[in-house]
């Protein structure tokens, strides 16, 4: 698993969107028995945190120990620097195994071993994250510009799962029917430019240029969006969800 985002950690988990209470209802109905969950690749803890409101137990793990150390904390949530391939955790121990906006980023095949392993029979497996950002059709253009014609070739191979909408990552288990479920904030630009900036070919980008394109992008938006104005955004979840074998 790679760590692109340790660098920045603080600034991933002030513009990095959440996930809806949609989401969160869905995931709780399809648990009966809410034991213990493990949040993998949790990131700056926010979906453990919410997890935690209604599981019993939350165990979450990172390869980042800078993502771990700002992450939201919990009396019930024990947070770990593990690998998603390999943890210490006892055998059949999960009612859910949630990996958000991480899964592209692991060894397939042996962090399934391992979800086979850690999850109890019947376990809920979801893996979640969030799709390109839609916001208006000008605003949309210019962005897309960025992403595909300047950022192109500095974004991971791993992308691709993303652009592909998850569809093409291996999911070996029942899968169960998810539903749309669409995340929409009301953000300023300078949310917008916040969030880019934590993308990892941002990062690729300025360490080997030694100059950051989205300055550029950030003037540019000043002709579609006037500072201090609130648009809406949305996120189209990318989402599927399915269950260990009894």
């Amino acid at each position: 698993m790679k760590d692109n985002f340790s660098r920045q950690s603080a600034h991933y988990a002030k513009y990095r969107p959440t996930y809806p209470v949609a989401f969160y209802d869905y995931i709780n109905a399809l648990v009966s028995h809410k034991a213990c969950a493990w949040d993998c690749g949790t990131g700056n803890g926010q979906v453990a945190f919410e997890l935690s409101k209604t599981f019993d137990c939350v165990l979450a793990t990172d390869i980042s120990e800078a993502q771990i150390s700002q992450a939201t904390r919990a009396n019930n949530i024990v947070y770990s620097v593990q690998p998603a391939e390999k943890t210490d955790f006892a055998d059949h121990q999960f009612d859910l195994v949630l990996a958000a906006q991480a899964i592209h980023w692991f060894d397939f095949d042996k962090f399934y071993a391992e979800v086979r392993r850690t999850g109890k029979p019947g376990a809920l497996v979801c893996v979640v994250g969030y799709g390109r950002i839609e916001i208006t059709e000008s605003i949309d253009q210019l962005v897309l510009y960025y992403y595909r014609n300047i950022l192109g070739t500095y974004w991971d191979a791993e992308r691709k799962y993303i652009d592909e909408n998850y569809l093409t990552i291996p999911f070996p288990f029942r899968e169960l029917k998810a539903p749309s479920i669409v995340n929409i904030f009301q953000w300023s630009r300078e949310q917008l430019i916040g969030y880019i900036n934590t993308w990892s070919a941002v990062k690729h980008f300025v360490q080997q240029n030694q100059f950051n394109p989205i300055d550029q992008l950030q003037q540019e938006l000043e002709n579609h969006w006037n500072e201090g104005e609130l648009k809406e955004v949305r996120f189209p979840l990318l989402l599927r969800v399915g269950r260990l074998e009894e």
